[in-house]
């Protein structure tokens, strides 16, 4: 068989094999069960229940406020579709109307700052003993 390739090649050069392309079909590089895992058995840093929660957005101050209102006006209405419609709102929701909520939203991130600041600086005090 070896004999009758070398005579084909060498009658027509052209039908050459490459021996970089002797193989039609690549094999996955890794598969999932070999990577190292992320999803659900990877560990996670746990939270420190006694952190500070981080400021909300002005966007959760306004969500917060209207979500009732939705679903009284949309009886019915998916869990989803109250967040869609909350959405829709925002966006249509001028400069001068989303003022409120912005301010609401820099008064929340300064109180986190200034509560991670404290966490922070009581886990210093704990590190000397």
């Amino acid at each position: 068989m070896a004999k009758q390739r070398d005579t084909q090649t060498a009658s027509n050069p052209a039908t050459a094999i490459n021996p970089k392309q002797s193989s039609t079909t690549k094999m996955p590089k890794a598969s999932a069960k070999n990577t190292k895992a992320k999803g659900r058995g990877a560990e996670k840093k746990k939270k420190d229940p006694n952190a500070p929660k981080r400021g909300l957005s002005a966007y959760m101050f306004f969500a917060n406020e209207q979500r009732e209102n939705v679903r009284e006006e949309n009886p019915g209405i998916s869990f989803g579709q109250v967040g869609k419609v909350l959405g829709d709102k925002w966006k249509a929701l001028s400069d001068k109307q989303r003022e409120p909520y912005e301010k609401k939203a820099a008064a929340d991130k300064k109180r986190y700052e200034d509560e991670k600041a404290k966490y922070n600086a009581g886990e210093d005090d704990d590190d000397e003993d």
